[in-house]
């Protein structure tokens, strides 16, 4: 960066960048006391004394004391400014690979050629599914040497609900649904995320994909089903949000999901997933639910690929009334999409293509797990930027959002 200065971020991880004053050239007054120099010559007269007969003439003589110095003087010191270099943002490429978060296929250790393909290429994170876990020495190594094959710092998320959503389950054992802790005190739903958070933090994980905030009361085998913690939106949000303060005294961030809800619909893996549910009442459920975890400053939130009519005819995931509607809610965190990998996605669009689509829309983390495309994902971004369709400062916003959840400085990858 350019400049004597770093820029000023405001808080990123709890680090304080500090930024000089506004203005130009600088200038220090030095404030000088000078009193003046008392000089002492004898006792003030000197007497000469002619040695002639006669007893000649006495004189005496003072000297002239020196030019009177002012009391008080002001002396400006100019200060050389370093000179202000523009802003080099990191090149389009790796920022383009910065708003990916991709699984790692089948891969249990950083050797593997797939997970070293993933860390290598600068992504902004990497998931573990159930795959990829074997246990608390093997799933430590993997994130070690992931995080050491990368070229900056990687978000390692995991997603980790409980219940029958548990990629960590060969490490933590059986763990409840949300359904089942739901009907638990605020307070020990709250003890309850804090432990597993601790797990997580210890193994090395920066974010879970957890908690489910949609309501939920139907069979609990659905697609959410027992994945809720309660039918209500109103007491799933308010029992999402003390989970969510679990993680957050565990170090570990959370990631509320599926905005604006999901509920008792079909399986958006399998294909489309239609909603006609009018825009008032879909803002009026979307607002009970979210804006708890919101409010709790949730860091991340996850998009849904529900097609709701009222918003428009793509999934949420890729519809830009969807992240307007969230944004609306005052969250100024990083939106993830769902998988892109779903069929309600892939039955209309190519990975790269949905990564681009979704960037457009308003996404600033592209969740794929068949990571077999990474690289064609990253160049279509870098492309939509290149060509237009993406606006730079869009892509830039992304990046930025990520890099800080990450916990790094973002002016090492975008300018203010």
């Amino acid at each position: 960066m350019g400049g004597a200065w770093p820029l000023s971020t405001g808080s990123v991880n709890s680090r304080q960048l500090r930024s000089p004053p506004a203005g130009g050239a600088y200038g220090v007054s030095v404030r000088a006391s000078r009193a003046g120099v008392l000089r002492h010559v004898g006792a003030g007269l000197l007497v000469l004394v002619a040695a002639a007969c006669g007893g000649g003439a006495e004189r005496s003589t003072v000297p002239s004391p020196p030019p009177q110095q002012p009391a008080t003087s002001e002396v400006v010191v100019p200060l050389t400014t370093a000179t202000t270099r523009p802003c080099q943002p990191a090149p389009l490429q790796a920022r383009a690979a910065a708003v990916l978060v991709l699984g790692i296929g089948q891969a249990t250790t950083s050797e593997a050629p797939l997970a070293a393909q993933v860390a290598a290429l600068g992504v902004g994170g990497i998931v573990l599914l159930g795959p990829n876990v074997v246990d608390t020495a093997q799933v430590t190594a993997l994130i070690d040497g992931l995080r050491r094959r990368a070229p900056r710092r990687l978000l390692i998320s995991v997603d980790e609900e409980g219940g029958r959503v548990s990629r960590l389950r060969p490490i933590i054992g059986p763990t409840s649904s949300a359904r089942v802790l739901g009907q638990r005190p605020l307070a020990e739903v709250a003890a309850v995320a804090a432990d597993r958070g601790a797990v997580l933090d210890s193994l090395g994980f920066d974010l879970v994909l957890a908690p489910v905030v949609d309501a939920d009361g139907g069979p609990a085998g659905g697609a959410i089903g027992d994945r809720a913690f309660a039918a209500a939106p109103a007491e799933a949000g308010q029992r999402a949000a003390a989970f969510l303060e679990g993680f957050r005294r565990s170090g570990v961030a959370g990631t509320a999901k599926h905005f604006p809800g999901q509920g008792g619909l079909a399986d958006s893996h399998d294909g489309t997933v239609l909603s006609d549910t009018p825009l008032s009442q879909l803002e009026r459920m979307a607002g009970a639910a979210f804006r708890p975890v919101i409010e709790a400053g949730v860091p991340a939130v996850m998009m849904s690929h529900v097609t709701y009519s009222a918003l428009g005819m793509r999934p949420a995931s890729l519809e830009p009334a969807a992240y307007r509607m969230l944004r609306s809610m005052g969250f100024d965190g990083v939106a993830v999409t769902d998988a892109v990998g779903m069929s309600a996605v892939t039955s209309r669009w190519s990975l790269p293509e949905a990564a681009v689509q979704a960037l457009i829309a308003g996404a600033d983390l592209v969740l794929a797990t068949p990571a077999d495309r990474a690289t064609a994902m990253r160049d279509a971004i870098a492309a939509a930027v290149t060509d237009g369709r993406l606006p730079e400062a869009r892509l830039d916003q992304a990046v930025r959002r990520v890099v800080t959840l990450s916990g790094e400085d973002p002016s090492t990858m975008v300018c203010s």
